[in-house]
């Protein structure tokens, strides 16, 4: 869906029709920010998969995975449209080029926040819990050097 409202962005964007292009700017908005944090919930499923191996169950794991990827994002698009729905809009650049127009949003500091911050946030979150498993991979693969050079003895 990301792809698809992002493609189809500058046409809606064309037909100068406010609504249209809130409406697209959100769902952009909202769209990106459920890639990233279904980027998220892959590292934390790969954590639990490969450091937490045993006695790990969350019931409803899936259902409460879709609540926190689809809903996160949905709460993030919500606070900006409470707080300023003016805050998405058309983004024309030149007008000399007539496909510049872009719906997406509009402030600078609503931009930093729920999409930079936002981003951030993930990337520390997916760095932390590649670096977490990478040295869990490490220290199995030398507790069985070890035991392999034991026997060996």
């Amino acid at each position: 869906m990301l792809n698809m409202v992002f493609l189809t962005n500058s046409w809606l964007s064309s037909f100068d029709q406010p609504g249209l292009c809130i409406t697209a700017a959100v769902l952009l908005h909202y769209f990106l920010l459920a890639a990233f944090t279904w980027m998220c919930l892959e590292s934390v499923h790969f954590y639990l998969a490969l450091v937490k191996v045993f006695n790990v169950y969350v019931p409803k794991y899936i259902l409460k995975c879709c609540i926190a990827g689809w809903g996160v994002p949905a709460i993030v698009v919500t606070l900006v449209l409470i707080i300023n729905k003016d805050s998405y809009g058309n983004g024309s650049h030149s007008e000399s080029h007539q496909f510049s127009n872009f719906c997406w949003i509009q402030e600078n500091v609503v931009f930093y926040i729920s999409v930079v911050a936002y981003v951030f946030l993930v990337f520390v979150t997916n760095t932390a819990m590649f670096i977490t498993v990478l040295l869990q991979i490490h220290s199995v693969k030398s507790r069985t050097q070890r035991r392999s050079g034991f026997w060996k003895r």
